[in-house]
């Protein structure tokens, strides 16, 4: 069956709202870091189970701000190690909406080069998308060493012993972050496929 220039393009359209819609509802949500407690062990514990988004923490049922305010905090107050910390997050914070907000712009140039076949404006709307998707692997890839390094300062400060009840892992938030970076790619790759059959059908019909 041979696969028309429509088809690649409705096909790229519909990735590319499911990536925006993923990297959304997971900046939307708080399950990218979950902290659950041993309950067979918690007699005498405080139960420190909770999971956090990019900007607040639900311990217990209760919503609570980030502890970190990466923007607004006195830096002064600080040791090296929290503002390295800081630093990071406001990146996270920053690259991961602004990427959101790239992949509207990019649905919008899609719309417009496809309806116009346009070989160049289909190449520079493939980059674009492959520019959010670096965007989006930079904002998951810095959150992990962000998480992976809390957890290392809690287990310096408070002793393995203090983290043995303990199991930390990566939430179903964090993977749609990475469901929507995948999608992002195959975008930019389904609209390259889309700009050399545009190429081609300009080049057939200036030689018929």
């Amino acid at each position: 069956m041979k696969v028309t220039f429509g088809a690649v393009v409705v096909a790229a359209g519909i990735c590319g709202i499911l990536s925006f819609a993923f990297l959304a509802a997971s900046l939307g949500t708080d399950y990218w870091y979950i902290i659950e407690m041993n309950p067979t062990n918690t007699s005498d514990l405080e139960d420190m189970s909770s999971h956090s988004g990019l900007w607040s923490i639900n311990e217990g049922g209760r919503t609570l701000a980030d502890s970190i305010d990466s923007f607004t905090a006195d830096h002064s107050r600080y040791s090296e190690t929290e503002l390295h910390m800081q630093n990071m997050h406001s990146a996270i914070v920053v690259l991961l909406p602004f990427s959101l907000v790239l992949l509207l712009f990019g649905g919008i140039c899609g719309l417009v080069s496809s309806l116009a076949r346009s070989p160049v404006l289909l190449t520079c709307t493939a980059s674009f998308f492959f520019v959010c998707s670096l965007l989006t692997l930079c904002g998951v890839s810095l959150y992990i060493v962000y998480s992976n390094q809390a957890l290392a300062e809690t287990e310096r400060l408070v002793g393995p012993e203090g983290l043995a009840y303990i199991h930390t892992s990566f939430g179903w938030s964090l993977g749609l972050a990475w469901l929507s970076y995948g999608l992002e790619l195959l975008v930019g790759a389904l609209l390259l496929v889309a700009a050399r059959m545009a190429r081609l059908q300009h080049s057939s019909n200036s030689m018929a």
